[in-house]
């Protein structure tokens, strides 16, 4: 294509840089379109994922994934699960899928959708757990965080009975909202921390893994919270 019929050609002020930066995403998104291991709101496959990563075993979701660096962590600790990676920026799961072609990684998947339409792709008591690390706290708009009733009434209809919901973050208001949230829905937490790195939870190593994210706050002096809760 060229860049002067490109969508972001003619935009105000556009830098040589810009329109390399839009190119390469541009270029990023058209080929996650032809990774087997990234998928478009497959609305086909629901019901359907122990069939389609044929193995049984326990489904993981990672809602906004990012690069999916969390996703592929667990992913390899675990070699015998199924874990999938869900963002709406198919630029950032092109990065993940590559690295998951990478490293042979059959068990891992990403999707590109919309989170509040994740009903659409997961039949009930499909899911065994859900990671949600370090989301956008959304500080100004509530109804629009991961861990609103909204959502966690989502999560509800896709997890099986005692599936699990974890929530890394280093966003106190956001760690507080959720304790709140789930409270009013009659939910008691689990484990749970307002220091991880000081806690024994800390043990575990699925909650060891660190995205670039969480090693930014940290280094900043911010305490990780983790909370986690049954459905």
């Amino acid at each position: 294509m060229p860049w002067w019929t490109a969508p972001w050609a003619g935009l105000p002020c556009t830098t040589e840089k810009q329109i390399d930066m839009a190119r390469n995403k541009s270029g990023k998104l058209a080929e996650t379109k032809e990774m087997a291991n990234i998928l478009e709101a497959p609305e086909h496959l629901r019901g359907q994922w122990a069939a389609h990563f044929a193995n049984p075993a326990p489904l993981v979701l990672e809602l906004a994934c990012g690069h999916g660096y969390y996703t592929l962590a667990l992913a390899r600790r675990n070699p015998l699960g199924n874990y999938m990676g869900i963002d709406i920026k198919g630029a950032r799961l092109w990065k993940g899928g590559k690295i998951a072609l990478a490293e042979n990684l059959h068990n891992v998947r990403f999707m590109r959708c919309r989170i509040e339409m994740i009903n659409k792709y997961f039949a009930p008591s499909e899911v065994d757990e859900i990671w949600i690390t370090f989301p956008d706290p959304q500080p100004k708009k509530d109804n629009n965080r991961l861990t609103h009733p909204f959502f966690l009434e989502k999560y509800r209809q896709m997890l099986k009975p005692g599936g699990v919901v974890h929530l890394k973050t280093d966003n106190t208001p956001l760690f507080e909202f959720t304790l709140g949230a789930i409270a009013g829905m009659g939910i008691k937490p689990g484990a749970m921390t307002r220091n991880l790195y000081k806690s024994k939870l800390y043990e575990d190593e699925m909650l060891q893994v660190s995205t670039h994210y969480e090693e930014m706050f940290v280094a900043d002096g911010a305490q990780i919270k983790y909370l986690n809760f049954r459905l």
